[in-house]
């Protein structure tokens, strides 16, 4: 039965894009020839015990006919297994039905064969929901897409389409393709790709991601990649690998399953040459069952890594998850991470009889031309203020020191106390935040003050640390910053070790110190200088947001920038080990007793099949607590969201009607005005 899983997985994930869903949808439902060998078995069982029809005395003819055809899929299994030199819980049933056969024991046979293949079922059933997570993803992807190409106007299947197509996607619809937006403008949600929330704004030149879905106003985009080469087929390929991939608990569990059966099988013989029963010898190999375990681990860790992606977090392989699992060490980089790696304007000091918009509007001047993360700082912050940025007379910059700049004849400085102080400004302000970079300016002989610039801490990471601490012995921050700025930070989020000034090929180096001392250590970052540290980390957790490379160096992507999905996907991988060891440490109890009990004779065959197949299914079930929670279909395959998911997607089209306001209306109602009648397009292709 597990290898019938496998295989089916393996299928799936071998199947074309297009046709995937429905078959994830198919898997769920129970082959009829199943349901139909259960009930043959069942059927048979009345005739063989009231003995309706017997021809031989000594043998029930319909009571191995009926064996021998419902217990087909066992005796295959057994036969492929035996073949291959595997010891698998099939094999050692098949041993079992073919003794109580020999020994006149039909009845027991036949219930035992339907105890058997109606656990199977459920386990078929149980195994499918956690191979759902592809399905769901792929859900998200049209079929067909409307298409303008030679000045008409088609519907093409999505495997028809071309770079440089023409899409147009209605309001409601989801985007097919990667490409530039060329004509319409709307709101888009983007959460499967970026994580974020709110719905992006999108205008003529704005990027358009597949699988996101167009809200309001109609869209006109210029296909750039499509299918496996789009950001979302690139999400599905990873989540894919993940579930292919196998973590090193999922191959200990094969091992203690074979394990499990070469115990069961030696009980047995040691039973039979102590008792010389070979009823209570049948019944110590039918009570041992290693499925809760063989079947379970790759079901909690596939679960797991559905649920995951479900949470936003892309787990490339269940090794990874298994790592996570034990992590002890997390360490973050600052700038981007911890921080939204934008610095803002926090506060302005302006001098005596200065104002704060004459302060900002005299710097915004000085930074116009600049290309420094300060500067642009403070000209967003006039921008902020509805000031005039004029452009300066002169400008000339002193990288590490400021600017000086000229406007209306006048000099302008803007800079470090020291640049000011060069310029013959002795006093200047100070501040007691050591989080805040201040940028002192000047204009013509009077100091006008200085402007506090810090980056912004995110709003979860706070409690990200706080979550975070209770699993792990230390929380490491390493940045390139200066040691008062960084402090300032981690003594505000409450990191346990703060190290500053390192360089790229630092970090990489001290990541890999931890590593070497024993810990297990995830780091977290989002920029290319963050790549080697993510390398040498047992585990690398890259930020949505962050650089291609990055994403590339990665054991984990968080789509978007919210540090409490890493803390959720912690969670479920402690869960999950959990889980695991429950099935681990349960299967071998149940075995242990049940075969001692077999032995003693207190178990017949009957009662030792029951308590396999319950036990067995326990187990099975312990580990869907992993699986991500279920959602339903419409007639047609369209995702059925829950109550609270459509009133938070009504919230969201509400905000951003109110965002467009009136002319946005008008606007969104008068785009495409021809895509109306789409039911009268043309159809290329079978429908």
């Amino acid at each position: 039965m597990i290898d019938d899983v496998r295989r089916d997985a393996q299928t799936l994930l071998d199947e074309s894009a297009g046709e995937r869903a429905d078959v994830a949808d198919e898997r769920h439902r129970v082959d009829r020839l199943e349901i139909a060998r259960v009930l043959f078995v069942v059927a048979i069982v009345p005739i063989v015990c009231l003995h309706l029809w017997e021809p031989w005395p000594h043998a029930s003819v319909i009571g191995i006919a009926a064996v021998a055809i419902g217990g087909y899929p066992i005796f295959r299994e057994a036969f492929v297994n035996a073949r291959d030199g595997r010891m698998t819980m099939e094999l050692s049933m098949t041993i079992a039905l073919v003794a109580a056969l020999a020994i006149g024991q039909a009845f027991t046979a036949l219930v035992i064969t339907a105890f058997v293949l109606a656990a199977e079922i459920l386990e078929h059933l149980t195994v499918a929901r956690g191979r759902a997570a592809i399905g769901n993803l792929l859900a998200f992807l049209p079929r067909s897409a409307l298409i303008r190409r030679h000045g008409a106007m088609l519907e093409v299947r999505s495997d028809e389409l071309v770079i440089g197509d023409a899409v147009l996607v209605n309001p409601g619809a989801l985007i097919p393709v990667d490409g530039i937006i060329i004509d319409g403008a709307s709101f888009v949600d983007e959460a499967r790709i970026t994580g974020e929330s709110m719905p992006a704004e999108k205008v003529l030149g704005s990027r358009a991601y597949a699988g996101t879905v167009n809200q309001r106003g109609a869209l006109e985009i210029r296909t750039e990649r499509l299918g496996r080469d789009t950001s979302y087929g690139r999400i599905i390929d990873a989540v894919e690998s993940a579930e292919q991939s196998r973590a090193p608990i999922e191959r200990l569990a094969d091992r203690l399953s074979g394990y499990l059966v070469y115990f069961a099988l030696g009980a047995a013989v040691l039973t039979f040459l102590i008792t010389r029963n070979l009823i209570a010898t049948i019944s110590v190999i039918i009570v041992a069952g290693a499925c809760g375990i063989a079947a379970g681990t790759p079901l909690a860790v596939l679960g797991a890594v559905g649920r995951a992606a479900s949470l936003g977090a892309i787990i490339k392989g269940g090794r990874y998850l298994e790592a996570l699992a034990a992590v002890d060490v997390v360490v973050f980089d600052k700038t981007g991470t911890l921080t939204v790696g934008r610095p803002d304007v926090r506060s302005v000091f302006p001098a005596f009889d200065v104002t704060a918009d004459r302060l900002v509007g005299i710097a915004a001047i000085a930074e116009r031309r600049s290309e420094h993360p300060l500067g642009r700082a403070i000209v967003t912050e006039a921008e902020r203020r509805n000031l005039v940025i004029e452009e300066p007379e002169a400008f000339a910059s002193t990288p590490g020191r400021g600017i000086r700049a000229a406007y209306r004849g006048a000099p302008i400085l803007a800079g470090n106390a020291a640049f000011l102080r060069d310029g013959g400004f002795g006093s200047v302000e100070t501040c007691s935040d050591e989080s805040v970079t201040l940028v002192h300016v000047a204009y013509g002989s009077h100091y006008l003050g200085a402007i506090g610039i810090a980056d912004t801490v995110r709003s979860e990471a706070k409690s990200a640390v706080a979550d975070l601490k209770p699993m792990v012995d230390r929380i490491v921050m390493l940045t390139g910053d200066a040691k008062p700025v960084a402090d300032a930070v981690g003594k505000a989020l409450g990191i346990d070790i703060v190290v500053t000034a390192l360089l790229p090929a630092e970090k990489s180096a001290y990541v890999a110190e931890l590593v070497g001392s024993g810990k297990i250590v995830a780091m977290i970052g989002d920029g290319v200088n963050d790549a080697p540290a993510l390398v040498r980390a047992t585990v690398g957790i890259a930020m949505g947001s962050g650089t291609d490379v990055t994403r590339e160096s990665a054991d984990v992507v968080l789509l978007g920038n919210d540090l409490s999905r890493f803390v959720e996907t912690m969670r479920i991988a402690r869960r999950t080990k959990g889980i695991v060891l429950q099935n681990f440490v349960g299967t071998i109890v149940v075995d242990g007793i049940g075969i001692a009990l077999a032995a003693r004779g207190t178990l017949d065959p009957l009662l030792a099949a029951l308590v396999h197949v319950v036990s067995e299914l326990v187990f099975i079930l312990n580990s869907t607590r992993m699986l991500a929670p279920r959602t339903t279909r419409g007639r047609r395959g369209e995702r059925v969201k829950s109550d609270a998911a459509t009133a938070n997607i009504a919230s969201t089209t509400s905000e951003a009607s109110a965002i467009v306001g009136g002319e946005g209306d008008s606007m969104i109602s008068g785009s495409f005005d021809v895509v109306r009648a789409r039911d009268h397009v043309p159809r290329t292709g079978p429908k």
